[in-house]
């Protein structure tokens, strides 16, 4: 062994020049004692192996490298996190020590690479790990190579590692989700669809018990009708939900999933999960997975067993009204004055049931939408970051472009009708709106509808954003269109609030112009004219219609600061009416549109304050390529601190959603210390109106750079 004092004399040496530059690892390396290690201390080791770990310890890529008969196991800083609690104790140990839990199945990859020296490699490779204390399957895609020795000799394996696990288990559970929501609504009774999905559940998790246990609604127990188990004693039957943990209905009607482990078997069991199934803020029941062995589920399969849950008890709660609802008919006659109200409560019941399945239903498109468009933008970054300077780069980034396109277009309708949308106001001219619609319109209607428009081009321009306001005209058209099945007439007309149809109450614009879309179809009752603005309330019929339309024209009138009007008579058809404010200006001509990401014609100096850091690089890097000085600030406090140092910029850009102060709200503070600086407000999830904009300009998130460039540009070409 050696001396103390030979070890603080071997410290005081300077490390070795391929340690240098080797991060959190490569000081451990240094510091490390080399005593009873197989490899000796880092200055004995071969040229060829100090070559490899200069290269390896300051590399972004994750690195491990397996050195020797013993797979010493060397690594880099990025490979840390993949390992998690195994580091720092296996750097410069056997991988048998650290690895054993998969040693069975990475030893014969490495001896396979060190006695052919060919190349091993795999996508979304399985291995069974334990790197956050209880063992877990996580998938890479890995690159096993061997590393020569001087003479020839295979010294170690290099592996290079990319952690895919999130991605796959992604895809693992949309499809299980997916296949679950197909097959459910063909199952027919509760019971079977709770079995199946119990058992599908179980099948998946690979679980000892699954039921569900309905709440009583006395605030302290549950009854299970049906389970899945397998080697454990069956649940069925009411249960006290003290007897699983003194607070396990307080944490569920609290909405939390509830995890808990055993370490001694209960029943065979040594882990629990619980997951609520709440409606209206109350625990209708609760989802509960069990487990033979010690489990910890980590946030993809909590998130899993949560959209079971809710996805499964809507389908049993639809199947449960169904039937209620049958039964009630079936003995009419003989119970009427007590069946109509029961009827009423199974219908009430029943609409409740599928609403959430038209929810479930619309989820499941979007879903579907954003993953055919996020599939090709992920495929072609993994291709450009493989082969950054291939041929095919600039097909691949045109195709990611466009992908990204359209999932900004959907995002943008979906916070349409949410109104969550930061409306983009400019002058609009009706007349001309309509006309560039009128093929549109006409493709949409069919040949058995007449359109016939009465708007004067003279009309002044209304304050709104162009592209909202072409989808509310065209969602008017469309259900103008199911009024009438057997063809007819529609009229589509505008003017002045003065000689128009009575303003809503409650609209504040000073001046407005209406514009009606008019129809002589099969009209509308009382009762449907009342709820015909409630969200997912249709008179299609099924499968006809989302109730989606009309909601969001609402939205989109009084996001602009004006309102909407819809008056209908059964047999005499319905008139919808939109009033939008005038504009004081008038609608710029199509042959005034910017060019497109004009470049900066002057020195310019950008203050851009974004507390998403990787937001505000990638802004920061479109700006500084259109030829602006771009100081960045990630917050407004940092931002103001430059100011007091003396420091203007010629404009700010800013996002609006930031934790310590909005935007607007910073642009106005900015405002009082340069009376004349343009600002650009930067948003994508904001309810703003104009008011509340305050008079800056606004660029809606996701933006392309031409966008940015012909905001900043128009910024600067008139300041306030």
């Amino acid at each position: 062994m050696r001396s103390l004092q030979q070890h603080r004399k071997d410290t005081l040496k300077p490390p070795p020049s391929f340690l240098l530059n080797g991060g959190n690892v490569g000081n451990l390396l240094q510091s490390m004692d080399w005593s009873s290690a197989p490899l000796g201390p880092p200055n004995t080791w071969s040229p060829h192996l100090q070559a490899v770990m200069a290269t390896l310890l300051p590399a972004q890529a994750q690195f491990v490298l397996f050195w020797g008969d013993a797979y010493v196991a060397l690594y880099n800083d990025a490979y840390v996190p993949t390992i998690g609690t195994k580091h720092p104790q296996a750097l410069g140990r056997p991988a048998q020590e650290h690895w054993s839990e998969l040693w069975d199945d990475l030893e014969p990859l490495l001896r396979g690479v060190r006695e052919t020296g060919q190349t091993f490699w795999a996508k979304d490779r399985p291995f069974y790990m334990e790197r956050r204390g209880l063992g877990e399957t996580v998938y890479f895609d890995v690159s096993y190579s061997a590393v020569r020795e001087a003479d020839g000799s295979v010294g170690g394996v290099l592996c290079l590692v990319a952690d895919t696990t999130e991605r796959v288990r992604f895809q693992q559970r949309q499809a299980f989700l997916l296949e679950l929501g197909r097959t459910l609504p063909g199952l027919g009774g509760a019971e079977r669809i709770e079995a199946y999905a119990v058992q599908r559940l179980a099948q998946e998790l690979g679980a000892a018990r699954v039921c569900f246990g309905e709440d009583r609604g006395d605030g302290s127990g549950f009854r299970v009708a049906h389970d899945w188990v397998d080697g454990v004693p069956s649940m069925v039957g009411e249960h006290d939900y003290a007897s699983f943990g003194t607070s396990l209905r307080e944490q569920l009607a609290a909405g939390q999933v509830v995890q808990q482990a055993y370490e001694t078997q209960a029943n065979g069991l040594c882990a629990t999960l619980h997951a609520p199934v709440l409606r209206a803020g109350r625990l209708e029941a609760m989802l509960g997975v069990h487990f033979h062995s010690p489990r910890q589920c980590f946030e993809d399969e909590c998130q899993l067993i949560e959209e079971t849950a809710k996805q499964t008890w809507a389908a049993i709660t639809h199947a449960r009204a169904e039937r209620a609802l049958h039964l009630l008919n079936e003995s009419l006659e003989d119970r009427v004055a007590t069946a109509l109200a029961e009827r009423e409560a199974a219908m009430l019941q029943l609409h409740e049931a599928h609403k959430l399945e038209m929810i479930g239903q619309l989820t499941g498109g979007i879903a579907h939408d954003l993953n055919n468009m996020l599939t090709p933008i992920i495929a072609s970054f993994e291709l450009l970051r493989r082969h950054p300077q291939s041929e095919r780069g600039p097909r691949l980034i045109e195709g990611g472009l466009q992908a990204a396109e359209r999932a900004r277009n959907l995002v943008g309708r979906l916070l349409s009708f949410a109104r969550r949308q930061t409306l983009k106001p400019q002058p609009v001219s009706l007349a001309a709106l309509v006309v560039d619609m009128r093929e549109l319109i006409a493709r949409s209607l069919g040949p058995t509808i007449a359109v016939q428009v009465q708007i004067d081009p003279a009309l002044p321009a209304v304050v709104a954003d162009p592209h909202q306001l072409e989808l509310a005209l065209l969602n008017l058209v469309v259900n103008a269109r199911d009024a009438m099945p057997d063809g007819g007439m529609l009229d589509i007309t505008a003017g002045l609030d003065s000689d128009g149809p009575p303003r809503p109450d409650g609209v504040a614009a000073a001046r407005l112009l209406w514009l009606q879309v008019r129809d002589g179809g099969c009209g509308m009752t009382d009762e449907q004219l009342r709820r015909c603005i409630e969200p997912f309330y249709s008179t299609k019929g099924v499968g006809k219609g989302t109730g989606l339309g009309l909601p969001m024209v609402q939205g989109l009138a009084l996001q602009s600061g004006g309102g909407f009007a819809i008056d209908s008579q059964p047999g005499q058809g319905t008139t919808a009416t939109l009033w939008l404010p005038v504009s004081d200006v008038a609608a710029p001509s199509r042959d005034t549109d910017w060019p497109e990401a004009p470049q900066a014609d002057r020195p310019c100096r950008v203050l851009l304050v974004d507390d998403e850091e990787i937001v505000r690089h990638a802004t920061a890097a479109q700006l500084r390529d259109l030829g602006y000085e771009v100081t960045e600030a990630g917050n407004a406090a940092a931002a103001l601190h430059l100011l007091d140092q003396g420091w203007l910029p010629d404009v700010l850009v800013t996002d609006h959603v930031m934790a310590e102060m909005t935007g607007v709200r910073f642009a106005q503070r900015m405002r009082e210390r340069q009376a004349d600086l343009p600002v650009l407000i930067i948003t994508g999830y904001a309810n703003l109106t104009p008011r509340e904009l305050k008079g800056f300009e606004v660029l809606r998130k996701p933006y392309r750079q031409a966008e940015l460039a012909q905001s900043v540009a128009r910024l600067l070409a008139n300041p306030r």
